[in-house]
């Protein structure tokens, strides 16, 4: 039988801080994994693109994951998908989750992670981007360091109003002007264009970009990246379609990556005016890292709904459609 969990069973099921934990936790013990996990993309025919991140792994977790992702920017939500949850034993399918619940919570708790290892003490959160996932980074800020009202700003002023008012915060009218205003910058954007510059920053800034994810997208220049203390996920995945690639710099311009931080085997931030970044593209064994937890979860409090997809059962033909 296989466990189904929408968005509404992983959101039950799922805590901020527990999530920390987890992805914490990955982010020091991931590179003992002796199979390296695989990024794949496509352009479709259609306003989309598709992504696939496989296998995802972690010490002492017999299972692995599989998501297959639609990237569609003017749908609302911009991603749908399934991460495919399955036994390291014997391939059962154990689980499927609701890709774009677990991609927001994985993407936002693991940069708030990054932003709150590198940033500055204190000071005012800029968002970029009013999306799912700027919105998981302040939870997860809220848990780790606290929070004030934040300076924000969307292409879609509605979106940007809303979340603004949610967090008590206020609404500027672009990219440098957040930056202007606030000590920590987070952007979770679509862009293809620079938004911030190093001109737009200052001494001390901390800046964490969650758009390049992909080739094309780009939230910060070249220049500002060259003269920051960088630090990606993946150096070879950042350089090969992340941040590093978008402005034509090779992996060795991260300075770390951000397990290395957490492990304690690189400062991050060195002193109290320098700049920093974190800029990371995501990977597959973050996606087990919550998709573990929540089906354990989900097992134990009996969420979700389990199916059996391999049942046999006459064929509704009536239904059936064709395409023209």
């Amino acid at each position: 039988m296989t466990l189904v969990l929408t968005r509404a069973d992983l959101e039950t099921v799922l805590t901020v801080e527990d999530c920390l934990d987890a992805l914490r936790e990955g982010f020091r013990t991931a590179r003992d994994v002796p199979v390296a996990g695989q990024r794949a993309r496509t352009d479709l025919p259609f306003p989309g693109t598709a992504t696939a991140l496989m296998p995802g792994l972690l010490p002492g977790v017999e299972a692995y994951t599989v998501k297959v992702n639609a990237k569609f920017p003017g749908a609302r939500p911009a991603l749908r998908g399934v991460i495919c949850l399955h036994s390291g034993r014997d391939g059962e399918l154990l689980a499927l989750l609701d890709s774009a619940t677990v991609t927001a919570w994985r993407t936002g708790l693991a940069a708030a992670l990054g932003t709150h290892a590198l940033a500055g003490p204190g000071g005012t959160l800029g968002v970029v981007g009013a999306g799912a996932q700027a919105e998981l980074v302040v939870r997860g800020l809220a848990a780790l360091r606290g929070t004030g009202a934040p300076v924000v700003h969307d292409t879609d002023g509605e979106r940007a109003a809303r979340f603004a008012a949610r967090h008590g915060g206020r609404v500027v009218g672009s990219a440098p002007e957040v930056a202007a205003a606030a000590d920590v910058v987070l952007l979770a954007t679509w862009s293809r264009r620079p938004l911030l510059r190093r001109a737009d920053t200052r001494p001390g800034q901390h800046v964490t970009s969650l758009g390049a994810d992909e080739p094309g997208k780009q939230e910060l220049a070249a220049d500002l990246l060259e003269t920051a203390t960088l630090v990606v996920d993946d150096r070879e995945l950042a350089a090969h379609m992340g941040a590093l690639a978008a402005a034509g710099l090779p992996a060795g311009a991260a300075d770390a990556e951000l397990g290395e931080v957490l492990r304690g085997e690189h400062p991050g931030r060195r002193s109290a005016d320098e700049r920093t970044v974190y800029a990371p593209v995501g990977l597959p064994w973050q996606d087990l890292a919550l998709a573990w937890l929540a089906y354990r979860r989900a097992d134990r409090d009996g969420a979700g709904q389990r199916v059996d997809l391999l049942a046999e059962g006459p064929v509704d033909r009536s239904r059936r459609t064709s395409t023209p």
